[in-house]
């Protein structure tokens, strides 16, 4: 076991710690990665407020890149030195999901605390939370977590590219399975969101409404791609979406918040024979209301979305390459650089709503 710096949650919505914890040594099939870089995600932000429980102490963090800097046995195709970005997507790739091309929702268990890499300092229980624990100097994951990347990408912009690139755009490619001239609404333009709204000007959407309570958001949206912005603050928006849609409903709608009134309302966006993709995650227990009724008597559908649907060593590098090309947008997504020390300042600025991404930076 080696000692490295965290950030531990010990009590849900109280401030993290920034501290030594153990991390041991990569077993077979796993790498350690030295993290350059981790983004902060709305989803490590719910977890460590208690939305969906969980064990403490927790390290949280999943959006990361940095340089492998250790093998374990049975690892093929990676060398240390290398650069990668690292996910939360821990997939056996034998199980039927994975054997079904769907790794993002292996049914094979891993407990991130007995079986995870990570000790308190004094060797007692610490989960590696959502697989990764990236908010620490360093991760040991599975090597199906993690993609190579050119060592010319900046490890910042590539940390972005493990959750809340793959998510929204593999939310309009993958799940979404949107073509070339249909019309979309994207409800919420965080970061998740405005990765939805470049996935479908990727995939060819003919126009793109922007849904957002803010309307600086819905300005940054249409840098991204957005044709339309639409306020949520309005009696109802989605009689103002069906206008800028030229006077007909959406054939998707992508959800990418957690709130309850957004899935309650994403239907109403919908023309018929469009489908709701659901990407956003409501705190547990929340539950919305439909009448099934119409989505039955016009063909309309609902699917859940984890993660983008993604196969991370197929999608990563062709997202990284339309990044090279200018046609993918990672650096704009960065609201602030902040380090681990400073990570609560970065939560509470993303907590704000105005952030897009923020970073932490490790220095090394």
């Amino acid at each position: 076991m080696q000692t490295i710096k965290a950030a531990v949650c010990h009590a849900f919505g109280e401030p993290l710690v920034i501290e030594e914890v153990q991390l041991a040594a990569p077993r077979m099939g796993e790498v350690e990665v030295t993290l350059d870089a981790v983004a902060i995600c709305h989803s490590d932000i719910s977890f460590a407020e208690g939305a969906w429980g969980g064990f403490l102490p927790a390290v949280y963090g999943h959006e990361a890149a940095g340089i492998i800097s250790h093998l374990g046995d049975g690892v093929s195709g990676f060398a240390v030195g290398d650069s990668v970005v690292v996910t939360l997507i821990r997939s056996c790739g034998n199980c039927p999901s994975c054997a079904g091309g769907k790794p993002t929702i292996c049914e094979t268990p891993y407990d991130p605390i007995n079986d995870g890499p990570l000790k308190t300092a004094d060797g007692g229980a610490l989960m590696q939370a959502m697989t990764c624990g990236a908010f620490a100097e360093k991760v040991v994951v599975d090597q199906r977590q993690i993609v190579k990347i050119p060592d010319t990408l900046s490890k910042e912009a590539a940390s972005l590219i493990s959750c809340g690139v793959i998510t929204g755009v593999g939310a309009a490619v993958n799940a979404g399975q949107l073509r070339a001239g249909q019309d979309v609404v994207v409800i919420g333009a965080g970061g998740v969101g405005l990765n939805a709204i470049q996935g479908a000007r990727i995939a060819g959407a003919r126009r793109i409404v922007a849904v957002d309570m803010s309307e600086e958001k819905l300005e940054i949206a249409k840098e991204f791609g957005a044709t339309h912005g639409v306020l949520g603050t309005l009696k109802s928006p989605w009689t103002a979406a069906f206008k800028a849609l030229g006077g007909k409903g959406a054939d998707l709608v992508l959800v990418t918040v957690g709130a309850i009134p957004a899935y309650e309302q994403a239907l109403r966006y919908l023309g018929y024979g469009g489908k709701v993709v659901m990407i956003g995650m409501p705190h547990s227990g929340q539950k919305a209301t439909y009448e099934p009724v119409i989505m039955a008597a016009v063909g309309q559908g609902m699917i859940g979305s984890k993660m983008g649907d993604v196969v991370i060593q197929r999608d990563i590098p062709w997202m990284v390459d339309l990044y090279q090309q200018g046609r993918l947008k990672l650096d704009e997504l960065i609201s602030g650089r902040w380090s681990l020390e400073q990570i609560n300042e970065a939560i509470a600025d993303t907590k704000t709503g105005s952030a897009k991404r923020n970073v932490i930076l490790f220095n090394r």
